[in-house]
């Protein structure tokens, strides 16, 4: 009998519905249930339990945060390896590089170590995001639009592999698996253990724009938001939000920047919208602190919620996409629904690492619809698939983080990095321990 550090449950034993279920961000989580749950402790643990699974003729599934929409650590007769005791960080000032598990959060836990040795990761927006999931899925982090994507950042990783061996990847070692990993998502063959990151040094000042616009000058604001974008330095992330704040009752479109030490002048572009002068409100240059602007996020993402996401990185003109934008931000089916609307172009302008991550545009849309109970659900999956429905035509592919394939399946790489992908995956687990994507992407 296989003996772990960690703890281990079967299907029935006391405890295992908590441990299959523990920790998933999404409270409308699905019935799937694995046949056993592994609390590994560590690699050690990791290797073994892939070991059980061959031996007990199971596949692996694995978590790392439980924080995706879609709950992609759950799978019908898996093991599965729950990582939420791997929180070590460890700070190496030589080579100015961070150490860390796939359970540490990036803006909880991550942020505030490296902010005491004056450095700065570009971690996921909401903070409970666990890093394993979002740098295995590329990482849509701040700033992305100037900085790239956090998978970009990866110096190397320690992998436990299909045939249970825990082996160092990077760009010189086990390249063919460092690559797959980044952009996978939950389709990895693999279970990482451990990441080592390249920091920057932290930012000494946060200049914030945001612009409210009542929703019927949504047209006016995206059409404008479609051309404007271009003109804002790659120290500014930009976005367009569709939200109903609290106590007001209806929704509002709300344009945000935030410079990172770029000052005012980089803000400029905001002031240039033809309805700025109509706007609800505006808060222009003003400075902010990492930490409200996280609370904000904490905000924007409650706890104890039923969420349904989707996203599209989308092509086309202003004439094309905005009518087809403007229902999503402007007719929202609860009041904590959000849409966004995020600019990556100086992240196109320049030649990305080659990795499986590779669809991208330089508009992002995604939505995130929350109910608070099950009732709300059918209204709340109808409204997506209908704003999904309106942007499809203009969509090059998704972005693993914030979708869901069984429900709509989607590009998730370009054709040439989907099939060196399936080749790596034929020859690193070619007994297929690793279930795969839950849904097919659309290739």
């Amino acid at each position: 009998m296989t003996v772990f550090t960690g703890a281990f449950w079967r299907n029935g034993d006391t405890g295992f519905d908590d441990a299959a279920a523990s920790r998933l961000f999404n409270h409308r989580g699905p019935s799937r249930r694995p046949a056993a749950v592994l609390r590994a402790a560590h690699a050690a643990d990791v290797a073994a339990g892939v070991r059980l699974a061959a031996a007990e003729g199971w596949k692996v599934a694995v978590r790392s945060g439980g924080h995706s929409w879609a709950a992609w650590s759950l799978r019908e007769d898996t093991l599965l390896i729950d990582l939420a005791l791997f929180t070590r960080m460890s700070y190496d000032p030589d080579s100015a590089t961070v150490a860390v598990g796939p359970a540490v959060r990036g803006g909880l836990d991550l942020d505030p170590y490296l902010a005491g040795y004056s450095r700065f990761f570009s971690v996921g927006h909401a903070p409970t995001v666990g890093m394993g999931g979002f740098l295995l899925q590329g990482g849509i982090g701040w700033n992305c639009r100037g900085w790239g994507w956090a998978a970009e950042s990866i110096e190397s990783m320690d992998v436990v592999t299909a045939d249970s061996e825990l082996v160092r990847c990077s760009e010189t070692e086990n390249a063919d698996l460092f690559w797959a990993a980044r952009g996978s998502g939950p389709g990895f063959f693999g279970v990482v253990t451990e990441f080592r990151l390249r920091t920057r040094p932290r930012f000494r000042e946060l200049t914030q724009s945001t612009y409210v616009y009542s929703v019927e000058l949504a047209s006016e604001v995206l059409n404008w938001y479609h051309t404007a974008r271009h003109d804002l330095p790659s120290s500014v992330e930009l976005a367009a939000v569709g939200c109903t704040p609290p106590g007001s009752g209806s929704p509002v479109l709300i344009v945000d920047a935030v410079s990172f030490d770029g000052g005012p002048a980089s803000l400029a572009a905001l002031g240039t919208c033809p309805v700025a002068g109509k706007a609800l409100t505006a808060n222009v240059a003003q400075q902010v602190d990492f930490a409200d602007l996280q609370a904000a996020q904490l905000r924007s993402n409650p706890d104890y919620h039923r969420y349904f996401a989707d996203n599209a990185f989308l092509a086309g003109s202003a004439f094309e996409l905005v009518p087809a934008l403007v229902p999503a931000f402007t007719d929202l089916p609860t009041s904590k629904t959000f849409t966004v609307l995020g600019d990556f172009t100086p992240l196109l302008c320049r030649r990305p690492p080659d990795m499986s991550l590779s669809v991208q545009t330089d508009l992002y849309f995604a939505a995130y619809v929350i109910g608070e109970t099950p009732k709300e659900d059918a209204r709340c999956r109808s409204w997506l698939d209908a704003a999904m429905e309106r942007v499809a035509p203009y969509s090059a592919g998704c972005y693993l983080g914030d979708s869901d394939l069984a429900v709509r399946p989607d590009r998730v790489m370009s054709d040439a990095a989907w099939s060196e992908f399936q080749r790596i995956r034929t020859a690193r687990d070619p007994e297929g321990r690793f279930p795969g994507y839950l849904g097919a992407p659309a290739q």
